[in-house]
């Protein structure tokens, strides 16, 4: 899908919403409309037309990344909005409130108002208006998001053996971000979470200086980019012989996880995905024990639409790039969290992660 059918996109949406353009401040959005990959810069939407202002910094960079866009250069002020939004004829403006900051919305407001200036400008509040759009994948979105999903599957494999006691949470979390680097990731999509015994009960847990003991389970989250695109993984291990805690436990999430990638179908809402794994652990006895939902959807950024969770009401499409990831964390002891990466494809789930899970 070209940048010319993503604008497209767009402009369908604005002419529901009643705007005459969208100012798009978000960096992950800018990409997917335009292509742009630089720091900074807005896009102004028309229905004819199509502006990448960005600062001389960027300005080859812009041309060359976003074809389909005039390249408009700003400067340190905020005047440039005004003057190029009477220049296109524009009065409403949605701008992503989700993104744009107080102070940015602020100058603008006070630029706006000073401009001399034929038509005046009103900005309008959108919300999520693109990453709704985004949350349904194409082709060629896909082919990277399994590119990005593989590299993190075959690091994982390769590092996940070697692991042994006496070994520091740091140093497994560096071995698994140099093995998705060689394998071509750009970077690593959020910090590498290696939690070690008591540590996994802490779903976000940062590696740190943590010696791994012998017999201890290991919770391991992580993923990488490619060419822009998130892949996001985890794996619950054990250095030496499981007992029967583990076992009990690993099997439970294990069997969450499995019945939710087997019976998602599109058409339900995140909530009704999370209520097939989360019904299983509360049967369990751990109900309590799994405290965060059961997934999100990936791309662009390592979490966006659609949401996966218990008040979650977005409904599941086909194109969709979502997360199963069920957990029981229990203090003092340690955690279990698995999780794959699925795309949903003729109404079902396709598993797109592939590393190995344990087996007993």
């Amino acid at each position: 899908m070209g940048t010319h059918d993503r604008l497209n996109q767009i402009r369908t949406t604005l002419r529901q919403e009643q705007l005459d353009s969208i100012l798009v401040s978000s960096s992950n959005n800018r990409r997917y409309l335009s292509g742009f990959t630089g720091s900074a810069g807005y896009l102004v939407i028309t229905e004819s037309d199509a502006i990448l202002a960005t600062d001389f910094r960027y300005i080859e960079q812009a041309g060359q990344q976003a074809p389909d866009f005039t390249v408009h250069r700003t400067g340190g002020a905020a005047d440039w909005l005004p003057k190029l939004s009477s220049h296109l004829g524009v009065q409403r403006m949605g701008f992503e409130a989700q993104d744009m900051t107080v102070a940015v919305h602020a100058a603008f407001v006070k630029a706006n108002r000073e401009a001399d200036v034929r038509t005046r400008l009103r900005l309008v509040k959108t919300y999520n208006l693109i990453d709704r759009l985004r949350a349904k994948k194409y082709p060629e979105e896909l082919q990277l998001l399994q590119h990005a999903v593989t590299i993190a599957d075959q690091a994982m494999d390769e590092v996940a053996p070697t692991i042994e006691q006496g070994m520091t949470e740091k140093l497994i979390a560096s071995h698994l971000e140099m093995a998705m680097r060689k394998r071509g990731a750009e970077n690593v999509s959020f910090d590498t979470i290696v939690g070690a015994g008591p540590n996994g009960a802490l779903p976000h847990h940062r590696a740190d200086d943590t010696v791994i003991e012998r017999n201890q389970a290991i919770v391991i989250d992580m993923g990488c980019i490619y060419e822009g695109y998130c892949s996001d993984l985890t794996r619950t291990f054990i250095v030496g012989s499981p007992d029967d805690k583990f076992k009990r436990v690993y099997g439970k999430v294990l069997e969450a996880q499995l019945a939710a990638e087997e019976r998602i179908e599109t058409g339900m809402t995140g909530q009704d995905v999370d209520a097939i794994a989360r019904d299983i652990i509360k049967a369990s006895g751990h109900g309590d024990d799994f405290g965060h939902s059961l997934g999100h959807g990936v791309g662009l950024a390592v979490h966006e639409f659609p949401h996966v969770g218990p008040r979650a009401e977005d409904v599941i499409e086909n194109g969709m790039v979502l997360t199963i990831e069920p957990g029981i964390y229990l203090s003092g002891w340690g955690g279990v969290r698995i999780e794959d990466m699925v795309v949903m494809e003729n109404g079902k789930a396709h598993v797109m992660s592939q590393a190995k899970k344990l087996s007993f």
